[in-house]
């Protein structure tokens, strides 16, 4: 969304630039998938898989929130994959009561804890983005951040049950990269040289199923790839 942006525009003004997708986000459009998402993904998931130790044990809601700016790419798959009661992600606002709803309904069947997976790009319906500070970042984006703390204090008085966050924050940028990505990284990059020999500048490399292409860099940048619905559906069947 941004490097590649500026990789556009730089471009466009006549430099020889040809873009590799980088980004945990996933949000970068014309290609399936971008290397940093899947090590991403798999953290989220096993920090959601050890915090059910903890919710169980204490008998507490854990609300989990996620990287992932303007899509939910990170907070959807990681909440389905690591068995969250409620997943919260940009793409749909809900309000405090649809969300308390669903734990209301969870814990009324005898569970004595839930967790609560939270985009940090989700918000309240009427409610504003949950900013970290009011300062803007070098692309001129928000800084988001504290949108988990808020809806644990909701739920908590909404519910009464006691309720804890826990910000994946920065964690999910860093460590041992999956074999996936690895992979992944290593075929953009092979693609990217050949780019650069055919002298097909203002492309990038991009996967398209099994299949390493090059797509314009414009088709890339024009707007956000978010979660589609399909997906969603099948995170919200195990709400609650």
């Amino acid at each position: 969304e941004d490097t590649l942006g500026a990789g556009n525009k730089l471009f466009k003004d006549g430099i020889p630039v040809i873009g590799v997708p980088k980004t945990i986000d996933n949000d970068l459009n014309a290609t399936d998938y971008t290397f940093g998402y899947d090590t991403a993904l798999n953290i989220a998931t096993e920090c959601i898989d050890r915090l059910h130790t903890t919710a169980d044990s204490h008998n507490r809601v854990m609300v989990v929130e996620i990287m992932g700016r303007h899509a939910g790419w990170i907070a959807l798959e990681a909440g389905l994959a690591g068995g969250a009661h409620v997943t919260l992600i940009p793409e749909v606002p809900m309000t405090g009561e649809e969300i308390c709803d669903f734990i209301k309904k969870r814990h009324s069947r005898g569970k004595n804890f839930s967790i609560v997976a939270v985009a940090e790009g989700f918000s309240l319906k009427g409610e504003d983005l949950a900013t970290a500070k009011k300062e803007l970042d070098a692309f001129g984006h928000v800084l988001l951040g504290g949108i988990g703390d808020r809806l644990a204090k909701l739920i908590e008085k909404k519910t009464g049950f006691e309720t804890r966050c826990a910000v994946l924050g920065h964690i999910q940028r860093g460590g041992t990269p999956t074999a996936f990505d690895r992979v992944l990284g290593t075929r953009f990059g092979v693609k990217a040289v050949e780019l650069v020999k055919l002298e097909k500048f203002g492309y990038m490399a991009a996967l398209r199923g099994r299949d390493i292409v090059e797509v314009p860099l414009a088709d890339a940048v024009g707007s956000l790839k978010t979660v589609p619905m399909d997906l969603y559906d099948v995170s919200k069947i195990f709400f609650g």
